[in-house]
């Protein structure tokens, strides 16, 4: 059964306006946001604007929260819960959205600086699934933070400014890749051999001899003078290794954005917008929900299956009404899920790893994939057929464009979401997200009415769940 275009809903230059409008300020996000840290910093600065309060404070102050109110919650700097308390009790349970904001990339080992060959390189262990040969020859920066001693936090960020140096990993040259080109895709370039080129001059004694390791203690020596770092300070450092440069407009009409870490921001910033521009005055208390590590099988303080997002639902109810234990156990099982997380679109270059009956497709609107996992539907969700009825009732009250597909041909390959841990709390969960093109790679490509629409489904399913 083939889903119309949404653009379709979209003929007027009026309508079509709104579409490229919310595009324009999501490109902006993501040219800024490469970071799990400078999404939440992000996320926070507009959700107070918002009126949002942060839930330290309630809990401090004991003052019960009352429906309409507020609040967000910040695990570690790199994981955020936002709520907009409803008129019900929350024994009726939450209506959640919940998306993750980490991007595969490579991270910076813990003593990552040396020398080889008078280059400066910096090791790196890359994160989450990449296929390695597409990190070489691109522009890449540096953002993150390093963590003195003394509890001092000092934000990274080189490589943005036009006016920064980029760094980048080399490749072997086509003319002596004989034996490279022969090796399978996963070992063209190996884990080992991402090694980032950052400096080159050395440093000479007064007899104009090199010394040894000049060059790295001549990066040493600008880190020391431009950021009073030592190199003992990479070890409480974390700094990610992602494409330098700004998201740009894709093709001729401008209906496409390429960018880095549309997985899963385009659904982590498309969801976060449904809640904090929310008018409507709710029943059920709606909580966006946006974590870290999904990449890595969301495990950690900052991953979906650490406590956190139980411990701060315990924390409001004790806030918005008469808690206990046994309530809260009912409130988490009547809670209602849109893990909101991109779709693989079809690609006609690789139709060949595609279903096309089963498939999501650019500018076809939200998709909504009732199972994920791999290879007989091994670590999936499986949403039930009752509640994917309810989800299609609700996107079709408001005329959102919606599709369902598959991630790929069965045997093919697959992939996994936070949907199943959502699940594990015996919540009604579905996959749900944005179809992109080139996922995983440092450049992924989505539509824009595809972001439009999953505001739109987004914000059906805050009013109607």
């Amino acid at each position: 059964m083939e889903r119309k275009n949404a653009w379709s809903k979209y003929t007027s230059e009026k309508d079509k306006k709104k579409v490229m409008a919310f595009g324009e300020d999501y490109r902006k996000f993501l040219s800024t946001c490469k970071t799990e840290r400078e999404c939440v910093s992000f996320f926070v600065e507009k959700a107070e604007k918002a009126g949002f309060k942060n839930l330290d404070e309630a809990i401090a102050s004991g003052k019960k929260l009352k429906a309409g109110e507020k609040v967000y919650a910040v695990n570690k700097g790199k994981e955020l819960a936002l709520f907009i308390v409803g008129t019900e009790d929350l024994e009726s349970g939450m209506n959640i959205l919940g998306a993750h904001i980490d991007s595969p990339r490579m991270d910076l080992k813990q003593n990552p600086l040396y020398e080889d060959s008078d280059i400066a390189l910096l090791d790196t262990h890359y994160y989450g699934g990449i296929k390695k040969y597409q990190w070489v020859t691109i522009p890449l920066a540096l953002h993150g933070v390093l963590v003195k001693k003394t509890g001092e936090v000092m934000p990274v960020n080189v490589g943005e400014d036009e006016n920064d140096p980029v760094f980048g990993i080399s490749d072997l040259l086509i003319h002596l890749a004989a034996d490279q080109m022969d090796k399978k895709g996963a070992k063209v370039v190996e884990g080992e051999d991402l090694n980032v080129i950052v400096g080159s001059i050395p440093g000479f004694d007064k007899k104009g001899e090199k010394e040894k390791e000049s060059v790295k203690k001549n990066i040493l020596k600008l880190l020391k003078d431009k950021y009073d770092i030592e190199e003992e300070d990479f070890i409480s450092a974390e700094i990610e290794v992602v494409p330098a440069g700004p998201a740009r407009d894709f093709g001729f009409d401008r209906s496409m954005i390429l960018g880095y870490g549309h997985d899963d921001r385009v659904c982590a910033y498309s969801s976060f917008m449904a809640l904090i521009d929310c008018k409507e005055k709710l029943k059920k208390t709606a909580c966006c929900l946006l974590v870290d590590k999904e990449e890595i099988g969301s495990v950690g303080a900052t991953g979906m299956e650490s406590r956190f997002f139980e411990n701060i639902f315990a924390e409001l109810y004790n806030l918005t009404g008469d808690y206990s234990e046994l309530k809260l156990r009912r409130a988490l099982t009547n809670c209602k899920v849109l893990s909101s997380d991109v779709s693989a679109a079809f690609d006609p270059n690789y139709a060949s790893a595609f279903e096309k009956n089963n498939s999501a497709y650019l500018g076809r609107g939200l998709v909504f994939n009732k199972y994920t996992g791999a290879r007989g539907k091994s670590g999936s969700n499986d949403a039930s057929a009752e509640y994917v009825a309810e989800v299609r009732d609700i996107m079709d009250r408001d005329n959102v464009f919606w599709q369902t597909a598959e991630l790929g041909k069965v045997d093919q390959g697959g992939g996994g979401t936070i949907a199943y841990i959502m699940g594990n709390y015996n919540m009604q969960v579905i996959d749900s997200g944005v179809a992109v093109l080139s996922m995983h790679a440092p450049c992924e490509i989505i539509s824009k009415v595809d972001l439009y629409e999953a505001l739109l489904g987004y914000e059906a399913f805050i009013k109607y769940a």
